[in-house]
Order: structure tokens, then sequence, then C-alpha cells
């Protein structure tokens, strides 16, 4: 057995958004977690800049949003504007769909605000353990020497662990920390995925970029046609926060230590723009494309840039990361708590997997897309005045770069979600529970697998609220499916529906939703429960629990 120095459920590896997300919602759990963060500090750099409608929704469960939207633009900052010069007019404009205004399909807006503003949110938003300066150097098989892969992987023994290596970049002292189980979001350059010889496919390392934070006056440009992303023929210019401060991103030059950065903004921003520049500090990075050839190795489990790496182009790299933490929390915590079987987690890799795979092919369309835009502009400027005076058409949809369809379209399947085969089917003429391809126009749909749709339950109140630590019934006759709430490990709270709303959710007067704790439907009866036990069955399939494993262990 490996020594360690402190014992934890889970071990978080990585403090940017998608750990700390994952911090404040296993705490929510009641799972007790260590992270740990090889900086000093939170990063100071803007980095990710968007916090999209479903991240917003995954936040309003957390009692976030008032926070993020406090330190985050105006809606009407979220638009991109392209021109050819910050100081020209734009020949085109798009809006930023869910961000620039509300839309009927969640309860929540996106916002528009830098990673180092919403870093401190999260970090402020649970009180678990965390240590900066601590870097994780190897990991250490604890209890099951020979764990691999897959269903079981070691876990059937309730002592089952891993030890991490842990370096304190101060002292220079090594500690050992066991872990029932680790969760590495600890970037594009994982140690965790790494040492556990993880493969990746996907382009890889794409190009080599900078990001310069300065400060400069572009009201007179900017004040009357705001916008969150700024397009130009030399470099992409961002505004960072509500009260100042400009971000240029620009391909790296030959010889990035010798450059005159505050030289090569002023000439960016157009000729004789005569524009006092002051930058305040330069990062360079590489912007990679790739997904992990698996999410799990035994105990440790990817997510964020540690299991996908997406270009920046459409905003969706932190926002998918956000999503495979809300997915894999409330199974960790299944596990841990005892209502759960070790294999549930089987099914994170199975259903986000593919998910990063849609979002890399999308954030790659979207690139495609930037550099048609560019394309067409430039031809347009060769063809002289004529062809400027003509009308610019965007190559996209006012669905802009289709992240309704995206990230509110996503659907699961895996053994978690119960098929609408184990149901009886649905009376014709429903109408709206079509479904949609991710990646294309969002229509909502109560199907197994699917995000369940808002609408308001009360005036104040969506469907979205009624979920959190917890399974939800969702059904007409409560009273009836009262009957089914046994004796029985797994959290569960029973909400009414009105009659109004049972054909979007495509069920009977009788009938009922299973919603899993992030929102998916897990299960849908049609009509009236086809069994005493039917509830039951239900939870115990999709969690994974077999007969002789349905007592309740300890809390993580």
């Amino acid at each position: 057995m490996a020594a360690a120095d402190a014992e934890v459920a889970v071990l978080i590896v990585g403090g940017g958004p998608v750990g700390l997300t994952a911090r404040a919602l296993l705490e929510r759990w009641g799972v007790r977690s260590l992270l740990v963060e090889k900086h000093g500090e939170l990063s100071p750099f803007p980095r990710a800049r968007l916090v999209n409608v479903r991240s917003m929704e995954i936040y309003r469960g957390l009692g976030l949003t008032d926070g993020i939207t406090a330190a985050a633009f105006a809606p009407e900052y979220g638009r991109v504007r392209f021109r050819d010069t910050m100081r020209d007019p734009d020949f085109a404009t798009a809006a930023m769909v869910g961000v620039d205004a509300p839309v009927p399909e969640s309860p929540v807006i996106g916002a528009l605000t830098s990673q180092d503003r919403l870093e401190p949110t999260l970090l402020a938003a649970a009180g678990g353990r965390m240590r900066f300066g601590a870097e994780l150097v190897d990991l250490i098989d604890g209890e099951a020497e020979g764990e691999t892969e897959g269903e079981g992987a070691g876990e059937g023994e309730e002592g089952g662990s891993v030890v991490a290596v842990v370096l304190d970049r101060r002292s220079g002292e090594e500690s050992r920390v066991r872990a029932r189980y680790v969760l590495a979001a600890d970037g594009a350059n994982s140690t965790v995925r790494q040492r556990l010889d993880i493969g990746t496919t996907g382009p890889g390392a794409m190009a080599a970029f900078t990001t310069v934070v300065f400060d400069a006056d572009l009201g007179p440009w900017c004040a009357e046609r705001p916008a969150g992303v700024y397009f130009t023929t030399h470099g992409l210019f961002a505004p960072l926060y509500p009260e100042g401060g400009w971000a240029w991103f620009v391909p790296t030059p030959d010889d990035p230590a010798h450059a005159d950065w505050s030289g090569l903004v002023s000439r960016a921003l157009g000729p004789d723009a005569g524009v006092r520049v002051g930058v305040v500090r330069v990062q360079h990075w590489t912007m990679n494309a790739f997904v992990a050839e698996r999410l799990r190795h035994g105990r440790a489990l990817l997510a964020g840039d540690a299991a996908h790496a997406i270009p920046i182009t459409g905003g969706l790299g932190m926002n998918t990361g956000i999503a495979d933490v809300h997915n894999l929390c409330w199974k960790l915590a299944g596990v841990l708590h005892g209502w759960a079987g070790p294999g549930l987690l089987d099914t994170y890799g199975t259903e986000r997997l593919p998910v990063a795979h849609r979002t890399l092919r999308q954030a790659v369309a979207n690139t495609r897309l930037m550099l048609d835009v560019h394309n067409r502009r430039r031809e347009q400027l060769r063809s002289g005045a004529a062809a400027l005076s003509a009308r610019f058409e965007l190559p996209w949809s006012e669905q802009y770069f289709a992240q309704l369809g995206l990230v509110l379209g996503v659907a699961y399947d895996s053994d978690a979600v119960l098929a609408d085969g184990s149901a009886p089917s649905e009376p014709p003429g429903t109408g709206t529970d079509t479904g949609t391809e991710a990646g294309t126009d969002y229509v909502p749909t109560a199907r197994p697998g699917h995000r369940m749709p808002h609408f308001w339950l009360t005036r104040s109140r969506s469907t979205l609220d009624a979920f959190g630590e917890w399974f939800t019934l969702l059904t007409p006759d409560p009273a009836r499916w009262e009957q089914q709430r046994a004796t029985a490990p797994w959290p569960l709270r029973i909400e009414a529906l009105l009659p109004e709303h049972l054909g979007l959710c495509g069920i009977g007067p009788h009938g009922a939703l299973l919603i899993r704790p992030d929102g998916h439907v897990g299960a849908r009866w049609h009509d009236r429960p086809p069994g005493d036990s039917a509830l039951r069955h239900a939870l115990a399939a999709l969690t994974g629990v077999t007969a002789a494993a349905r007592g309740v262990r300890g809390r993580g």
C-alpha cells in the first residue's frame, strides 16, 4: 500500500473554470474534494470570454448567475462585427444568439465576461480545500495494482484508490494524496493524460498565437457600435471589461521576444490611428485541436481541455468542459454515496466523447466560416467601389454558428438513459417531440437522453429550477406516482406538471418524465406506471445498481 499524507474522495487537478466548477458541484453533493493548481494564483489573463446559455443554466443551479452577470458586459455587446480596420465601419455584423438577448428556449441569457472575472466567482462558490502552487507530478495505483479501464476497474472494493504525488512549487517538497477518484482538468498539456498514456485524435497543434492585453481609448470607434469581438484584417480585437481594457489576438511573429508590441498594436488599429497604446501583458499560446482517445482510465477521468482542445472560434471550449463536469459530478457522487454502481462512470465517456467530437467539428467549421468572410471581403476590395457598395451577406444563418442546437440540443445514448421503447409510445399528433441533431437549429424535445426543455412552472420558476442534487419525476399525476416511492437509496423529488405542458413532454395525463440530476431525461412513461416497481427499476437501471447492491454506503 502506498503511504499518503492526506486522503480525499476526489482530487481535482487544475484550477481553471472547469476544475473550479467541478469543486462547486461536488460540494453541493456532499463529496469531499481537494483541488490542486500548479500556478500560484488564478490566471490574470482574460482567455475564454463567453459563458454560453447552457453554462449559465448550470450556474443558475449553483446560484451564481447574479455574480457572473455583475462583472459581465451588457447584452448589447453580444455581437460580432467585421471591419477592414477598427477605424472603419462594419461591413458585416452578427448576433451571438442567447447572449445578445433572451431566447425562449432558456430561463437565462449567456454572458460575455473574461475568464479572469469568472474564476473568482467560481472560487468563492465552494469552501472545499484548494492548494495553489501544487503540481501533480505522478499517479500511483493505490489499493488496486493492475487496475484497468472499463466497468469494474478495481472499484468493487470500497477501499480502492489512487495516490497522487504533488509537488509544492514554493518549497520543492513532495507529498502524497490518496483519492478515490482523480478528476483531471489540467489543460491541453494535461500531466494526468500523459501519465496515463492516453492518446489523442485530431489535428493537434494548429498555430501559435499571441494575446496582447492593452489600454487604449477606442470609444470613438466602438461606443455606438458595441461588440464582444471585432474581426479585422489585422487581427481580432475584443473589449475585456465593462470599465475598460482591450485584447488583441494575432498569429505570433517570428521573433516575439524582441517584438515592439505597442507599435504592432498601434499599426493594427489602422493607419494614422493616433491612439496611444499601453501594453499591460503579453501571452503566447498554441491553438490546439484534438480529442482524447478515452475519458477514463481506472479511477482517473479527464474533463475540459485535458479531454478535448477546441479552437477558440465560437467560444465552445470552456463551455464544453463545464458541461463535462456537470455530467460527471453527479455520477461520482452516486458511486461514492452508494446509490450508483461503479459502471455508471463508464457512461461519462460514452456520453461526452461524441459531444467532444461534434464540438471540434463545429469549431473547425466556424473557423472556415470566418476565413470565408475575410476571403469574400478581400474579393470585394479587389473588385472596386461598385462591389463594395453591395450588401455583404454572411455565410451563416441568424443562429450564430448554430450554437443553440449544439449546446442545448445535446442528446446522450448510454446505459444511463432508458430508451422510449421501454414505455408505451406516445399518441400521434404531439408534434413537438421531433428533436434535432446537435449543431443545427434547436427544437425542444423531451425524448430520453435530451436536456429537459425549459418552460415556466410558475412566473419565475423554470422546469430547470426543479433539478439539482436529486432525480426529479415530472408528472401531472403526482399522487399515483407517489405510490412508487419506496424506501430506496436514490435522492428523488416529485414535481407536478400542468396539463398545458403535456404535449411538449410527449406524455399523457398519468405519464411521467424521470430527469437525471444533470437535467437530461433519463426515462419517460406516456401513461400510468406499468407496475408497482417501475420507478425503482428505472432508477436502478440507469444508475447501474444491481439487486444485490442497493444498500446505502457511507457518504463520500
